[in-house]
């Protein structure tokens, strides 16, 4: 398909000079592919040249003695009928000849021939399309609706009224279709058609993509053209393959099409599958991917993909030697390409001396990073473990830097036996004391513990669980004031109310009043958790001890309650009271007079003052809800060491400039006078901290240099 890129560039740069330009050159060739034509042809349908193309359809027609096959000869002329303008008598000829030949026997042909237009010969665009169709109008079999409708399954047919019945997958009840509204709306769907399967025979397509899910794909691609792996999801997730299913169906699935010759895989999500039409031998791959790799990270990654994913392949003698001159050829390495080089030597039997740079080695977290194959770096870690004297130090160190899973597991239990185990938790103790500084490993270590309870794992007994659990807390109160670990904090809000909270109450049950009452205040300063949170924490806690129902609360106040001024609460009193006594009355006067000038459909006035009347009675439904839920600041409720609703907070942020804040509540909030509300995204991140504390907003730190109180607005 050498012509089509640059038709397909001219198509899309809407320029029809340079395209005519290519076509003259294209319709002097001397071979042709169908396929090739017809994906031009559906190009140029599907673009704004169609109209300029249409009449100089004719051209064309040299094109067709070209092609091999009647079927492709065929295929081609349907798509230039569709695209003709002329009606000329040349192209009338031609598409009557090749209806003749393929349905001159059919005894409806005459009458099909009116209804496509080639009986008066006067519009018959499209006329090879709409045969196509009549002929396929039969009970039972399938279409596609191009309005949005889907596929439908044919239900009668009457070609005395010509109108069809079908029935769609997208909208409810049998549907009449004129066959003039059918031309323009229904394209005919074989039987073995992916989409008429997955609508007729959803069971049996589920079956074969079970046993044969390459299979299915295959089919998809021939069908439906390139598809990226979320339009494959879109296709099949609940209509073939059931939700729950589909993670672990589609994980094997990707993974054999990546092995599969005829298919052609894609690097990134945004690039689509597609189907080739010639099989691609892996021995030929390999030559081509490593003839184009131009680094020696891309080479090292080609060898080592290889063998991973075709290992029968490497008794091969050709496989073999390719793999080997390649890496054998590789020089000037880092430490981490030396490593990988060597052990993917190994993988050929070709013997080399690991040992030797994981001894001598000055900086093995730099080795470790350098390496790239996470099975590579897992075979450091041990050959670490084997021929370090200094290895619990090492695999200490490592803990912290290496962030793979896997890797930290393998560390984790080797360093939490014999003497190491007390280096791992003199590590861990630390961890806990100042989990923000290594938030992933707190994190990674906390989920750990939580899949091994009562295991030999540190801090995975009752006592150790209540250490992880207040450590966790405090990671949260750190995290949410920095803007960049806010998804970091929503998985961690995630996991503690997941299943109704079954993580709190699994920290809970069996634990002490005073750790509970630890529990709550810790909580109580996370602005993550909601006013219902709290409250659902407060009465898990309850249940465990009953006692704390007749304690003082322990948690910060919520927006149930609207914390404000007495000057504030009297303002929200008077505009209430204006809008209900004198707003309302003038609103109800502009509506009646607006009323006398008729016809309210056109009346612009009255639209006008029943929009007024919709704003004012939303204002005072607001206003009203407000002032029940609000209560007056006294001075019991100000908080003198820490941010809290009636502080007067002085702020400086790095460029050492300064700002005065005053939280009060919504009723009082004024941005001029920079008076926050208490609900305010900037008053939570600083509620509850102290003087010296910073916090971050809007990607700017800021530092809280002095802390007053306030009653006033």
């Amino acid at each position: 398909m050498s012509y089509l890129q640059d038709f397909q560039t001219q198509i899309a740069a809407r320029d029809f000079e340079k395209f005519m330009q290519l076509w003259e050159e294209y319709c002097a060739s001397d071979t042709l592919e169908p396929e090739e034509v017809v994906t031009l042809l559906q190009s140029v349908k599907n673009s704004d040249l169609a109209k300029q193309f249409g009449p100089i359809v004719e051209t064309a027609l040299p094109l067709l003695d070209l092609l091999p096959t009647p079927e492709g000869k065929y295929e081609v002329l349907r798509h230039l009928i569709d695209l003709q303008t002329t009606q000329s008598p040349k192209l009338a000829e031609v598409t009557l000849q090749a209806l003749q030949g393929k349905y001159g026997q059919d005894p409806t042909f005459m009458d099909r021939l009116r209804m496509v237009g080639l009986r008066t010969k006067e519009n018959f665009q499209g006329a090879i399309s709409r045969f196509d169709l009549l002929h396929h109008l039969e009970v039972g079999n399938f279409v596609l609706h191009t309005g949005g409708w889907g596929v439908g399954e044919i239900m009668e047919v009457s070609s005395v009224r010509e109108i069809v019945a079908v029935e769609f997958e997208k909208v409810g009840g049998r549907k009449s279709i004129p066959f003039a509204t059918a031309f323009k709306s229904l394209a005919p769907l074989p039987h073995a058609h992916f989409l008429a399967r997955r609508f007729g025979d959803a069971d049996g397509l589920e079956k074969e993509a079970k046993e044969d899910p390459v299979k299915m794909i295959k089919m998809m691609l021939k069908d439906l053209g390139p598809l990226t792996a979320p339009e494959v999801k879109d296709a099949l997730e609940e209509l073939v393959i059931p939700e729950a299913e589909w993670t672990k169906w589609w994980s094997n699935t990707r993974s054999r099409l990546k092995k599969d010759t005829l298919i052609d895989s894609p690097e990134t999500l945004k690039e689509p599958f597609r189907l080739r039409k010639v099989e691609l031998l892996h021995e030929a791959q390999l030559e081509t991917d490593l003839h184009q790799a131009k680094t020696t990270d891309e080479i090292l990654e080609i060898c080592y993909t290889f063998m991973r994913e075709y290992p029968g392949k490497l008794k091969d003698p050709v496989v073999h030697a390719c793999l080997k001159t390649a890496l054998e050829g590789l020089n000037a390495l880092s430490d981490g390409q030396k490593w990988e080089k060597v052990l993917a030597l190994g993988t050929l039997g070709v013997a080399g001396d690991t040992n030797t740079q994981i001894t001598t080695s000055r900086d093995l977290t730099k080795l470790l990073e350098e390496i790239r194959v996470m099975a590579y770096r897992k075979q450091a870690l041990v050959a670490i473990r084997q021929h370090r004297p200094d290895w619990i130090v090492q695999l200490v160190k490592l803990l912290t830097s290496v962030e793979q899973s896997p890797l930290r597991d393998y560390m984790l239990k080797e360093l939490n036996q014999g003497e190491a185990r007390q280096s791992l938790l003199t590590d861990l103790k630390e961890l806990l004391l100042h989990p923000e500084n290594r938030d992933d490993l707190f994190l990674w270590f906390f989920q750990k513990a939580l899949d091994h309870p009562a295991s030999e794992v540190p801090y995975t007994d009752k006592e150790g669980y209540g250490k992880l659990f207040e450590s966790f807390l405090v990671l949260l109160n750190r995290l949410e004031k920095i803007h960049a670990k806010r998804d970091i904090v929503k998985k961690m809000y995630m996991q503690l109310i997941h299943k109704r909270y079954e993580l709190i109450r699994q920290f809970f049950e069996g634990t002490s009043l005073e750790t509970i009452k630890e529990y709550l205040l810790l909580a109580s300063k996370c602005h993550t958790f909601s006013d219902s949170d709290i409250m659902i924490l407060r009465s898990l806690a309850e249940v465990v001890h009953p006692s704390l129902k007749e304690g003082k609360e322990t948690r910060r106040p919520h927006n149930e309650v609207i914390w404000t001024t007495e000057e504030g609460f009297l303002a929200t009193q008077k505009r209430i009271q204006e809008i209900g006594t004198t707003e309302m009355v003038d609103n109800a006067r502009e509506i009646e007079a607006a009323r006398a000038l008729g016809d309210l459909r056109e009346n612009s006035e009255f639209k006008a003052a029943q929009e007024r009347r919709a704003r004012l009675q939303t204002e005072l439904k607001n206003l009203s809800h407000q002032l029940q839920k609000s209560r007056v600041l006294t001075q019991d409720d100000l908080k003198k060491e820490e941010v809290g609703v009636g502080s007067v907070v002085d702020l400086v942020d790095l460029k050492g400039q300064k700002v005065r804040y005053t939280i009060l509540g919504p009723l009082d909030a004024d941005a001029d006078r920079n008076i926050l509300s208490f609900q305010s995204k900037l008053a939570q991140l600083m509620e509850g901290l102290h003087v010296g504390e910073t916090f971050q907003f809007k990607e700017e730190e800021y530092k809280i240099v002095a802390l007053g109180g306030t009653l006033k607005a």
